[in-house]
């Protein structure tokens, strides 16, 4: 008996965009949904690899393979680089594909254009994080985005969609281009209450409750805990802006303990600091299964160092989505060389 020749789908950024656009709460209920599966075992997650080259230090690209078990059964990787040189011209840091892999036959079904995707697991997981984090504590009222590039908007896009309102929107970027952009972008998206840019990363901190780092920072820039007193939450999503010493004094939750501390992100470093791990206080799923209780006297740090199995479940959710409605550009006569003995 012969197999049916496997197909393979090619899933353009507009088409990922049209998908997702408007999902934000569907999208925040698979993204922990899936952090619980994977608190329970059902994924594999291998550590990243890293694509680093001498000619160009501040670039890299980087390898997620995953598989995820449950509903969404499927195998896969991302493919991901980072180019900060790339906002000189206009274009974004980041560009990626992901690849979709049959966890029967191995065959990969579908390439899907990945820095969407990426983007907004990355955004949901914060969004996520913001709600889950804040609970048993003040609700922010005011949100301070330092840097202030696609990920920063996604964040605020995600939130804003999700339920959060803000008195006052601050943002602070060295590059003054880049602050206007995002300025213009949530002046644009009606956001409600004062936008305000700051002069200083100390300034935007101390008068902020939520605060986003979502920078290209290789090492930490942010070294005073003076400037946390008032114990605001922060989403690390950048994963190197802060010095150990911050992280040492405020609770401290990740997305997994061993693939965040690595890569010398903050938390790594505070590791290789102190000698051990007892600083951090439990994952992101830990606090939504109330097996931690986060504290309301402490600044509160999020650290996610982004899975790859987030990145499956979003792009099997758009593959199942476009085939659904009979949108599937599949490539014919992709593989070829089907037959073991010609």
């Amino acid at each position: 008996m012969t197999a049916a020749a496997p197909r393979f789908a090619v899933i353009s950024g507009e088409q990922v965009q049209q998908v997702l656009h408007g999902r934000e709460s569907e999208i925040q209920e698979l993204i922990e949904a899936v952090y619980g599966l994977h608190g329970q075992g059902g994924t594999m997650n291998p550590p990243s690899y890293f694509l680093r080259f001498p000619d160009r230090p501040s670039a890299r690209i980087i390898a997620l393979p995953a598989s995820l078990g449950g509903p969404l059964r499927t195998d896969g990787i991302k493919w991901i680089s980072s180019f900060p040189e790339n906002t000189r011209s206009g274009l974004p840091r980041a560009s990626a594909v992901l690849i979709l892999n049959d966890p029967d036959t191995g065959y990969p079904y579908a390439c899907l254009e990945g820095s969407l995707i990426s983007a907004t697991r990355t955004a949901s997981s914060a969004a996520l994080a913001a709600d889950r984090l804040s609970r048993g504590r003040a609700r922010p009222r005011r949100v301070g985005f330092v840097g202030t590039g696609l990920i920063a908007r996604h964040i605020h896009t995600h939130l804003t969609a999700t339920g959060w309102e803000f008195d006052e929107t601050g943002v602070y970027d060295l590059s003054a281009d880049s602050t206007d952009g995002f300025r213009g972008y949530l002046e644009r998206s009606g956001t409600k209450g004062r936008i305000t840019a700051h002069d200083s990363a100390e300034h935007l901190i101390r008068g902020s409750d939520l605060v986003v780092f979502a920078t290209v920072a290789a090492k930490p820039h942010i070294h005073d805990v003076s400037w946390f007193e008032h114990h605001p939450l922060v989403l690390h999503v950048s994963l190197r802006d802060l010095a150990p010493e911050i992280l040492l004094d405020s609770a401290n939750y990740v997305d997994d303990i061993e693939h965040c501390l690595k890569a010398d992100t903050s938390p790594h470093l505070a590791e290789q600091l102190t000698g051990g791990r007892d600083f951090i206080d439990g994952t992101l799923d830990d606090v939504s299964t109330g097996r931690v209780v986060v504290p309301d006297d402490r600044t509160v740090v999020f650290s996610p160092f982004g899975l790859g199995v987030l990145d499956l479940a979003v792009g099997r959710y758009v593959h199942d989505e476009l085939a659904r409605r009979g949108d599937l550009h599949v490539v014919d006569g992709f593989f070829d060389e089907l037959r073991r003995h010609g």
